[in-house]
């Protein structure tokens, strides 16, 4: 960052992200030069944009190829280091990684599948998966994952859109010190999408395969052509590399098309400025193949990182299980979720404590808001003279609109800035810029990597609606936050779950970071319910092992929240319940509780890891009285 910041003559990183969003046509070609990219054909402009920002074409006329990209690299040193819950290690260097990649495209292209085709995975985080995807994009199809826990539906509301003419699928994968099976699923799955012409086993679990029933069946070690050598397909910049999907818990999941030049771009820019990725770096992130930070955590190949993969349960080992391979693998930057850190704190782990952890100069946190206190617990129980960067984005983007920079201070409880690029403001209701005020997260100008659009989406009107709707001709993105005098950004989490007490707009996560603090909550959900013409606040929260919910614990929760927020933060009833319902990538559900409570239904159940815990929420008697 700094680097960057002096080879173009600035001093200070408020005015480069002046510069980087008021001169993009500037701007980003020095990002194209700084991390190399390399097109095999020039572009006649870096920005056309007749109309809002709906219109913008980046780079056109220009040509390359994704894996190519993120292949550039060579030699023995490691490109791929998995770790698995029960205890396995492989490794791929950068030219095994690239034999590997030849092998697949060779059979992908047996297999008849060509540029814009789509492939699917339903698959672990393992090397296989980074593999397959770089095969994928090198013959110019498009890649789309999820990870092997979700259920039949809930593959099949993604896949059977974008019809896929080929499914890599492992045999099953471990989780929690158990076993699961994945092929009946996937069986399944085949019998519902009938355009997968092909089906190719990873062998993850080690034992013997059964391919009857599996369409097409082949066993990945004999797929494809170990001769071959790897061809890329060179195509225009915003061809589709990636199809992303919504979360999916109000409806079918929406199929958001990603370009391979603006998700290369984004990810260069995030990487080697906002995160500092140098070559020989060791870039881990806790992340499923269902979760856009998987698609982020590939490209760091294209910086020369050696990507670190782990797929199991991340409380293994008594919790410790992830800083203990970021001690084995002597890991540089660690990505992980706000939820997981808290978790950490709420069970006692103290990882400095067991690990040498003294590898690791970063911390990477996103998913949710990270709540104050969890800075604090990094800094007291991990390191204290790293980065802890939270950062906010979506798979809307596949990028981040704030996040880290190596060269301001941490603040607690904010992320550090906004991102190089983008034209992040807060809008009140009326449209106004405002800063130290909550409001509706929006980006005003054109960036590379706003979706292609969505598939099987005629005249953009889906697209449209998702992001334009509210304020015509500008992003808004649905998180509810504020700008800080210091050029940070507070999350006060999504908009759509705003409560709305007697008038007053209220972000959920303020309520969360005070609840949270007491050690008798695990976590806690907070829903609006209409009441008496208005909306009064519904807590509930899960308690430790042995807590009740008694009078006095609930006069100090209703306390630490008035004494930290306002007294419309103050919830009119508290609930204890076993569980909160998630997203299969781990996100809370504040819409899907609000809808049960009010009698509603739930559209899209199998877009939960854990749709059973709804019942929880349904029929409440404490809801039915004053």
């Amino acid at each position: 960052m700094y680097r960057f910041m002096r080879q173009h003559g600035f001093r200070d990183y408020a005015a480069l992200h002046a510069w980087s969003i008021n001169n993009r046509e500037t701007f980003w070609p020095a990002v194209v030069d700084f991390c190399g990219v390399g097109f095999s054909r020039e572009a006649r402009s870096v920005l056309t944009q007749p109309g809002d920002m709906t219109t913008a074409r980046w780079f056109e006329g220009s040509t390359l190829n994704f894996a190519e990209q993120l292949l550039r690299h060579s030699g023995d040193l490691p490109a791929l280091i998995f770790r698995g819950e029960n205890g396995a290690r492989r490794e791929l260097s950068f030219d095994e990684l690239r034999a590997e990649v030849a092998r697949v495209a060779a059979g992908l292209r047996n297999s008849g599948v060509a540029a814009g085709d789509r492939v699917a995975g339903f698959l672990p985080n393992c090397p296989e998966a980074i593999v397959a995807m770089l095969a994928v994009t090198s013959t110019g199809a498009i890649w789309s994952s999820c990870s092997p826990d979700f259920g039949i539906n809930g593959v099949v509301d993604r896949f059977g859109q974008i019809e896929p003419k080929v499914l890599f699928c492992a045999d099953g994968y471990y989780y929690n010190g158990k076993t699961f099976d994945s092929l009946a699923a996937v069986r399944g799955v085949l019998d519902k999408i009938p355009s997968i012409a092909r089906t190719i086993v990873v062998p993850f679990t080690g034992r013997e395969v059964d391919l009857s029933g599996l369409r097409g069946g082949g066993h990945w070690g004999g797929f494809g052509d170990r001769e071959a050598e790897l061809r890329y397909e060179q195509l225009p910049f915003d061809h589709p590399v990636y199809i992303m999907y919504s979360s999916g818990t109000t409806g079918v999941p929406k199929c958001i098309v990603h370009g391979a030049g603006g998700s290369l771009l984004q990810h260069l820019k995030e990487h080697q400025f906002h995160c500092d990725v140098r070559s020989g770096d060791r870039l881990f992130y806790f992340t499923t193949c269902g979760w856009m930070m998987w698609n982020w955590l590939a490209s760091g190949l294209a910086s020369g990182a050696t990507l670190v993969l782990f797929d199991g349960s991340p409380f293994a080992h008594e919790g410790k299980i992830l800083w203990e391979i970021a001690a084995d693998e002597r890991i540089t930057i660690f990505g992980t979720s706000a939820k997981y850190l808290a978790a950490q704190e709420k069970a006692g782990v103290r990882p400095a404590g067991s690990c040498d952890l003294a590898s690791v100069r970063t911390i990477l946190s996103t998913g949710s808001p990270l709540a104050p206190a969890s800075f604090d617990y990094v800094y007291r129980e991990v390191a204290a003279d790293l980065l802890l960067a939270s950062i906010s984005g979506g798979t809307d983007i596949l990028a981040c609109f704030a996040g880290g920079n190596p060269v301001l201070p941490v603040r607690r409880g904010e992320l550090q800035c906004l991102a190089l690029g983008m034209a992040v403001e807060i809008f009140d209701d009326d449209g106004r810029a405002v800063t130290g005020e909550n409001g509706e997260l929006v980006c005003t100008k054109a960036f590379p990597s706003q979706p292609v659009g969505f598939w099987n989406d005629p005249g953009d009107r889906k697209y449209h609606a998702a992001y334009f709707e509210r304020f015509p001709g500008v992003w808004a993105h649905g998180d509810y936050a504020e700008i800080t005098d210091a050029g940070g950004m507070i999350i006060h989490g999504r908009s759509d779950a705003v409560l709305n007490p007697g008038g007053v707009r209220i972000g959920t996560a303020e309520i969360y970071r005070q609840v949270e603090k007491l050690d008798e909550v695990v976590e806690s959900i907070a829903i609006g319910q209409n009441w008496a013409d208005d909306v009064r606040v519904v807590l509930f929260v899960v308690l430790r092992e042995g807590v009740a919910l008694d009078e006095t614990l609930q006069s100090r929760i209703r306390k630490v929240i008035r004494d930290n927020t306002t007294p419309r933060h103050v919830p009119a009833k508290i609930i204890a319940v076993p569980e909160i319902p998630r997203t299969i990538s781990g996100k809370i559900v504040e819409i899907a509780v609000r809808a049960v409570v009010h009698g509603q239904p739930v559209k899209n159940t199998d877009a939960l890891a854990n749709p059973h815990a709804l019942e929880h929420f349904r029929n409440l008697p404490e809801l039915s009285t004053d």
